[in-house]
C-alpha cells in the first residue's frame, strides 16, 4: 500500500479557502489569522507536512491544484 505525504507552505497561505472546499476532512480555516491550516500537520521550518491514508489521494491533488498560490504538495510513495 502507498503512503501519501501532504505538505503545506502555510506563512504563503493567501486563505482562499479551495483546500476546504475539496478535501474539507485534512483542511481548516483559521479564525485566528485566516490561513488554512493542514489538520494533523507538524511544523518543521515553515512546512506543515503528515502523512495520510491513499483514501485521501484524490481530494488533496484537486487541493493541491486549485490553490493559486500552489503552496500544497502531495506526494506518493
Amino acid at each position: 500500500m502507498s503512503k501519501i505525504t501532504i505538505t503545506h507552505q502555510r506563512n504563503k497561505c493567501i486563505g482562499c479557502n479551495y483546500c476546504v472546499e475539496f478535501a474539507p476532512d485534512r483542511w481548516v480555516m483559521s479564525k485566528r489569522d485566516g490561513k488554512a491550516t493542514l489538520v494533523g500537520g507538524v511544523n518543521k521550518k515553515g512546512f506543515y507536512s503528515t502523512k495520510v491514508s491513499p483514501i485521501e489521494l484524490d481530494e488533496n491533488i484537486k487541493a493541491a491544484e486549485a490553490c493559486p498560490v500552489k503552496i500544497i504538495k502531495v506526494k506518493e510513495f
